[in-house]
């Protein structure tokens, strides 16, 4: 199978998430860690190029309340500059190139076409990563991918805005359902998903299309 034309796309796989003593845990997300260790691992040997979304708020963030109702607002976490707001060892980005939410780049073409770039990450202060960052669809439109391949946390708030996100604009949407997590009170996005053609695969599935045995 050609794979060229592939992109991975990590949904927010950081320590205030995953870790149990992290600031806005999902639970059982730890639990992944070996398929997001796999993914990473995909993507490398693959030599495919990974888009890494991160939560990354400052104090004044909409999100963020002190009585959060735990579906539109949440308490702080992923702070800029902490520990919790760094991505888990399985998932860690080698040699990224970082895109801040509240700064501006100069994004041309060159940048993407350089074999040596193979990370990305956009920081974003919103559950959706199109809205929570003004360069994720300049950066997407660069990258150009057919087939996107999604995975992180959290299932029906993060992962979900970037798969409606992604669906309008890619050609085949994939997402690995045995390494994302939901967080508990909050419809669950699956029914939208399939309406849009995006397709629910897992890990073992997923590496035997790529040709792995």
């Amino acid at each position: 199978m050609d794979l060229t034309n592939w992109l991975f796309w990590n949904v927010d796989t950081q320590i205030d998430f995953v870790y149990p003593r992290g600031k806005l845990y999902v639970q059982g997300a730890e639990k992944l860690r070996p398929q997001w260790k796999e993914l990473t691992r995909l993507a490398k040997e693959n030599s495919i190029k990974v888009v890494n979304t991160a939560d990354y708020h400052y104090a004044n963030s909409a999100e963020l309340d002190s009585s959060p109702d735990f579906v539109n607002t949440f308490p702080e976490h992923c702070m800029a500059g902490t520990r919790g707001a760094d991505y888990i060892r399985e998932t860690d980005p080698e040699d990224p190139v970082v895109f801040d939410w509240d700064k501006e780049y100069l994004i041309t073409p060159e940048l993407f076409e350089s074999k040596d770039l193979r990370n990305l990450i956009i920081r974003k202060d919103a559950f959706d990563v199109f809205t929570g960052n003004p360069l994720t669809d300049t950066i997407l439109k660069e990258l150009n991918p057919e087939t996107v391949v999604v995975y992180g946390v959290t299932t029906n708030v993060c992962v979900d805005a970037a798969v409606k996100g992604l669906s309008r604009k890619v050609k085949k949407v994939y997402v690995v359902e045995d390494a994302i997590k939901e967080l508990p009170n909050i419809p669950l996005p699956f029914d939208g998903w399939e309406k849009k053609g995006v397709e629910l695969i897992r890990l073992k599935a997923l590496k035997k299309m790529m040709g792995e045995h």
